[in-house]
């Protein structure tokens, strides 16, 4: 697992600045983390987040699969995600920037919130796809596979528009 972790550690550290995020710079304390997003993956077939108690069904997970949905507000209001895995570029002394946040994932969710599907009214030619966790739209028969800006799953975009 040590093994895996330290990849997994490289892999996302790389994607994040790729992405314009940082990872908490506390080493130890984000190896941490991400071996508890292995063992979630391995007990529920997905990446999500260790700090949230995630139901083992990946449609009722998917906004706590990392990166979670919560993510860009915590780094705007906080100045970190709430497990702590992302920082804002300038936090270098996460033990002095280390606060309680509070939890923005509501205790009961309506899976069912999303936009209706059916024809798009207006001139727009294509269906709008946003990706619930950085917010990226794209107008086309449907989502991408992958978001090019945070590099989350096609089952992480909901219809806008």
């Amino acid at each position: 697992m040590a093994d895996n972790t330290e990849q997994f550690y490289i892999q996302l550290k790389r994607e994040a600045e790729e992405g314009g995020y940082c990872l908490n710079q506390d080493a130890e304390f984000t190896k941490q983390l991400l071996a508890g997003m292995l063992k979630n993956k391995e007990r529920y077939g997905y990446l999500s987040c260790p700090c949230r108690l995630a139901s083992g069904e990946k449609a009722d997970d998917l906004d706590i699969i990392c990166p979670c949905d919560y993510r860009d507000a915590d780094l705007a209001e906080f100045e970190m995600c709430y497990c702590g895995l992302y920082v804002n570029k300038g936090v270098t002394n996460v033990e002095d920037q280390i606060h309680s946040i509070p939890e923005r994932r509501p205790l009961e969710r309506d899976q069912k919130t999303e936009a209706p599907r059916g024809p798009v009214s207006g001139t727009l030619s294509f269906p709008v796809y946003r990706c619930k966790v950085c917010g990226y739209l794209c107008a086309r028969e449907n989502p991408p596979a992958v978001c090019p800006i945070c590099k989350a799953g096609k089952e992480r975009f909901e219809r806008f528009l």
